[in-house]
């Protein structure tokens, strides 16, 4: 555990088995396909070593990570791993990659030109993956130009181990684009034959379609996050967040809380301050005057923010908790509270709630070897 509890505004707790357990939940569906992992940003916010340690325990053995520095945090833990680098080879990292045995993934004709003319350097045929866009326009080889990409010499130079899209709105299963995205990736697929494909994100594994071809490539789920917004979350929670109340007030109806005077009082509450706020990646956007922001549980009763959340310290109104008193405990992400309904409340997304938890935690992992 890195940080002492008493010496932390918070406890972040990180079920290593639960990450495990929903990997292996995605493994099992995603059958016979290959079930990698997604564990850029810090494996979303939990910890890369951590969790790359436990996801390879539980079978992994194919990884993406977002930047090259991640990818050689990941491969000081697993010597063996395939890994992975989603955002591209940056201009001249060539050996490096190949050092470290990282594999890129090329998007661009100058990223395949420069990762050919490496290959040839040293006469062996390095791997990498082919990402071409079938929809989000970020990254990746217009599906048009895979004609080219076949009758092109520097195909031949390098080792295509992945050929690969990225789904736009896969977490909404009615929506046209996937069955678009789909198409247009088969398309591909027959015409660059022979080169292991990869389609489905979290969301992606749990399409009618099963587009799961080769190889998965989950994330958010499995840090706890709901892969299936339209139905009840497959996935164990992985993250659990607790402060400690520090002090406890009455205020009178009237009077005000926080910065800027925002919230007022409607009548006589109890407000309760917590040692955390956006600094620690409580986000200040869960700010909200109406009861509708930001909440946590005190004693099982839900409590909302107050006034604005500000840099390290939240106020809750625990008029609902009678009995919450200094020291006790106020539970940020956990026990029915999930990532997702964070997310909401703060005005955003489960993602960015998981990958701004804050340094600043004690961290606590359950089931690490």
């Amino acid at each position: 555990m890195s940080g002492a509890p008493d010496a932390a505004g918070a406890t972040l707790t990180i079920d290593l088995g639960a990450l495990a357990a929903n990997w292996r939940l995605l493994r099992d569906r995603a059958a016979p396909a290959e079930c990698a992992a997604v564990v850029k940003a810090d494996a979303y916010g939990i910890g890369l070593e951590q969790a790359g340690r436990a996801l390879a325990r539980a079978g992994c053995l194919t990884f993406f990570v977002a930047h090259p520095g991640e990818a050689i945090r990941l491969r000081a833990e697993l010597p063996e791993a395939a890994i992975y680098v989603l955002n591209g080879l940056p201009s001249g990292a060539e050996q490096l990659f190949a050092a470290q045995g990282l594999r890129p993934i090329l998007g661009s004709w100058p990223e395949l030109r420069d990762w050919a003319a490496f290959c040839r350097s040293e006469n062996r045929r390095h791997p990498a993956a082919l990402h071409v866009d079938t929809g989000m326009n970020r990254l990746g080889f217009r599906p048009e130009e895979a004609a080219r990409l076949v009758a092109d010499d520097a195909l031949g130079a390098i080792e295509p181990t992945l050929l690969m899209s990225h789904l736009v709105a896969a977490e909404e299963p009615v929506r046209d684009v996937n069955a678009r995205q789909i198409r247009a990736f088969d398309v591909v697929r027959a015409t660059l034959t022979d080169i292991p494909a990869s389609l489905a994100n979290s969301a992606g594994i749990f399409l009618p379609q099963r587009p799961h071809h080769a190889l998965v490539r989950p994330g958010y789920a499995l840090y706890g996050g709901n892969p299936t917004p339209w139905t009840a979350n497959p996935m164990r929670p992985v993250v659990r967040l607790e402060a400690r109340i520090i002090q406890v007030r009455e205020v009178e109806g009237g009077e005000t809380a926080g910065y800027n005077a925002r919230w007022t009082a409607p009548g006589p509450r109890r407000l309760a301050t917590l040692s955390v706020g956006y600094a620690d990646g409580f986000l200040r956007s869960g700010s909200a005057a109406d009861g509708t922001g930001a909440a946590a549980l005190v004693a099982g009763h839900p409590c909302p923010v107050v006034g604005t959340i500000s840099m390290d310290l939240t106020i809750l109104d625990v008029t609902d908790a009678p009995r919450a008193e200094r020291g006790d405990a106020a539970v940020l992400i956990g026990d029915g509270l999930e990532i997702d309904e964070v997310g909401r409340r703060a005005g955003t997304i489960g993602y960015e709630i998981l990958t701004s938890l804050g340094r600043r935690y004690a961290r606590r992992y359950l089931d690490e070897a």
